[in-house]
């Protein structure tokens, strides 16, 4: 692997569209370990090639469109919240050498209107795009990790959603800005050509149909370590 200093001067930039965007000024990626590496608040592992950051409990209970945003984007729709930038968490995938498939992304017919027709992408390139999220978080003196899909139901079966991948997607640069850096949306239930991170699922164009499962769920404004990692088929 390429010394991660060289790697995010290559990488910090291919994101979404071809167009050049307007540079904002670097992370820093800061050493921690033999394979840890630290980008602002976000710590990356190039052994195990997971992603950590932290972020809290958002949404207890109510409809969901979003697993994460940023804590200035659409909080009332999102199960989890975070203050990381979602800037540093692509420049964490770029990194980590997971590849961003534009598969669930509709084609735009013109701009501001999407077509009814998504990207194609080759197999290679799916099978780098999917990823694990869990969440970590402290009760009764001892480290909890729950994978998120146990935290989210279908309104309709009443039942949780499938441990079916994430798939990163890379967002999308409009007008010369990284598209989830202005929106913050990083991982979405919703489909959104904008979000970093979409979910593949079904009923994924439905807006009214996921719910947390609150029952499952720790307080509102619990502290989580969210964790992305490699798929591995269950």
């Amino acid at each position: 692997m390429k010394p991660l200093a060289i790697l995010l001067s290559l990488t910090l930039f291919s994101v979404g569209e071809t167009e050049e965007p307007s540079a904002p000024e670097k992370p820093t990626v800061e050493q921690i370990d033999a394979t840890r590496y630290r980008i602002g608040e976000v710590v990356i592992d190039k052994k195990t090639r997971e992603i950590r950051f932290p972020a809290v409990i958002n949404l207890r209970d109510g409809l969901l469109e979003y697993l994460l945003v940023h804590t200035n984007g659409k909080v009332h729709e999102s199960l989890f919240a975070t203050d990381v930038s979602p800037t540093h968490l692509n420049v964490a995938f770029k990194l980590l050498r997971y590849e961003a498939s534009r598969e669930l992304y509709r084609i735009p017919k013109e701009p501001g209107v999407l077509s009814p027709d998504f990207y194609e992408e080759p197999e290679k390139i799916k099978a780098a795009s999917r990823i694990s999220i869990s969440a970590e978080f402290e009760k009764d003196g001892e480290t909890k990790t729950i994978p998120v899909h146990e935290w989210i139901r279908h309104e309709t079966t009443a039942k949780s959603m499938l441990p079916t991948p994430w798939i990163y997607g890379g967002g999308e640069i409009y007008d010369n800005q990284f598209v989830p850096e202005q929106t913050g949306d990083i991982a979405a239930i919703y489909i959104t050509n904008g979000s970093l991170i979409n979910y593949p699922g079904e009923d994924n164009f439905n807006d009214d149909v996921w719910t947390s499962l609150t029952e499952r769920i720790p307080e509102e404004g619990t502290k989580v370590t969210l964790v992305f990692a490699p798929y591995k088929e269950p």
